[in-house]
């Protein structure tokens, strides 16, 4: 299970593939590293439904899981497909800053100025337990 928070770009209508069968594509932009990404997820069956609420533009965090299948051309050549299967979708509240994980900043700080030397721990001259 993965999740993913951004802004809604396209979102598609739902698509009969089959009698079987229904998929509903829509992407998302992750703007959490330096060069966004749009992020193309799909919702199968009875999970196209979900969507229903969301609007593009609408800050998301998508809940999915990473399908793979491999596929043979009628020449006998074998190609691999990934897709993103979305099984949940939320918006964020309206409290969180756009970019934002729902969870709030990462546990990575990149700020310089807060990493003092005081906060430095010598491990040389730390006396533990710990056998490595």
């Amino acid at each position: 299970m993965f999740k993913l928070t951004g802004t809604v770009k396209v979102l598609n209508s739902t698509v009969q593939v089959s009698e079987k069968f229904s998929k509903r594509e829509f992407v998302v932009t992750d703007t959490s590293s330096m060069y966004p990404q749009d992020i193309s997820f799909q919702a199968t069956q009875d999970k196209c439904a979900m969507l229903d609420g969301i609007q593009p533009n609408d800050q998301v965090e998508v809940s999915f899981n990473i399908r793979g299948r491999e596929w043979t051309s009628p020449q006998g050549e074998v190609k691999y497909f990934n897709s993103l299967e979305a099984w949940r979708i939320e918006k964020v509240g309206a409290g969180v800053p756009q970019g934002m994980p729902q969870g709030g900043p990462s546990a990575m700080n990149l700020d310089p100025i807060s990493a003092t030397p005081s906060t430095a721990v010598n491990v040389e001259s730390a006396d533990d337990d710990l056998p490595f």
